[in-house]
């Protein structure tokens, strides 16, 4: 039996929460478990010479609702097959039901075939995530909605934008005539929804990627910025390119401090070296990805990271007593 926060006894759909932590958020998960006033559960999760990984449960989890905690951000592809054994190894302990809870989903940039001969890698994935035994999925803002329709399993995709949004709106008093800016064109209708939320105007910065590597060009600045400090949003920033020829190209047309807000900081190569290098005032980005000591220092204390464990664990309990998630975001 279950007790809610008004101290209510409620059956549960499912048997208790059972809590697993891949090795790619270790602090991550045990901040949902916090949360969950739970313990992760133990397991060993062990890589062989030949690069091949052991996973064994230390407890049996027959007839429980369990969960798999396991960002999938580099290194992607062991993050990735240790996710797919972890599920695996409790289908075959008997587990009621699995939800894997990945808070940056590898390969979601892949998500059509906008050429000829390359692949839907983003379709793999859901199918490679289904075949492991997963029942359902938790993730947080997908690059595109369509991948959604990747997976024949529930799931909940959730957003950041109501934790990024709160933070900005105590920023804003503070700031100087402030715009909402997007990195490019295909972040305009989430973008719009922060200016309005933020009520704010918007501009937009058109790009274009020249081929298939990580490398886009920004051209054009629709909307005016001269003498406002500016909010650039994205959804992601990988190689941080796109970022750096946003951040230059706003301040060439006269904007005053920028902000620059994202969910997933991938931060590859030397992208943290980037981004501290520029005229940023703040970055604000989540936890979806860790991020190394190491990189926030390019960053000189100009970076907020804002947590969504919280948010993740709330959705897990709800999901666990088989209460709406949507009541959350009143809807």
């Amino acid at each position: 039996m279950a007790y809610t926060s008004h101290g209510r006894r409620e059956k549960m759909t499912y048997g208790g929460i059972k809590l697993y932590a891949g090795t790619s958020t270790p602090l991550f998960s045990q901040k949902i478990a916090d949360y969950l006033h739970l313990s992760l559960n133990e397991t060993d999760i062990v890589e062989f010479p030949n690069e091949n990984l052991f996973v064994k449960l230390h407890s049996s989890v027959r007839g429980q609702d369990c969960y798999v905690i396991q960002t999938t951000s580099p290194p992607v592809h062991r993050n990735l097959m240790e996710m797919l054994i972890l599920v695996q190894t409790l289908r075959l302990d008997s587990a009621s039901r699995i939800t894997t809870v990945i808070p940056y989903l590898c390969y979601a940039r892949s998500d059509k075939k906008d050429q000829p001969r390359v692949p839907i890698t983003a379709r793999l994935v859901a199918d490679l995530i289904q075949a492991a035994g997963a029942d359902r999925y938790i993730t947080m803002d997908l690059h595109a909605g369509q991948i959604q329709g990747f997976f024949s399993i529930p799931g909940d995709v959730l957003s950041a934008f109501s934790i990024q949004l709160e933070y900005l709106k105590n920023l804003k008093p503070g700031m100087q005539d402030p715009v909402v800016v997007t990195a490019d064109l295909g972040f305009a209708k989430k973008g719009r929804n922060y200016a309005a939320a933020l009520d704010v105007p918007m501009a937009f910065i058109e790009k274009r990627r020249a081929g298939n590597d990580s490398k886009a060009r920004a051209l054009n600045l629709i909307g005016s910025v001269q003498g406002r400090d500016v909010i650039l949003v994205d959804d992601e920033v990988d190689t941080g390119g796109s970022i750096v020829e946003a951040v230059n190209l706003i301040k060439q047309n006269g904007a005053q401090d920028v902000y620059v807000t994202f969910v997933h900081a991938s931060l590859s190569s030397n992208a943290a070296e980037c981004l501290g290098a520029l005229p940023v005032k703040q970055y604000i980005t989540t936890d979806t990805i860790p991020i190394s000591k190491e990189k926030e220092a390019f960053m000189a204390g100009r970076l907020k990271i804002l947590t969504i464990t919280k948010l993740i664990g709330e959705v897990i309990r709800r999901a666990n007593e088989g209460r709406s998630v949507g009541e959350m975001f009143n809807e």
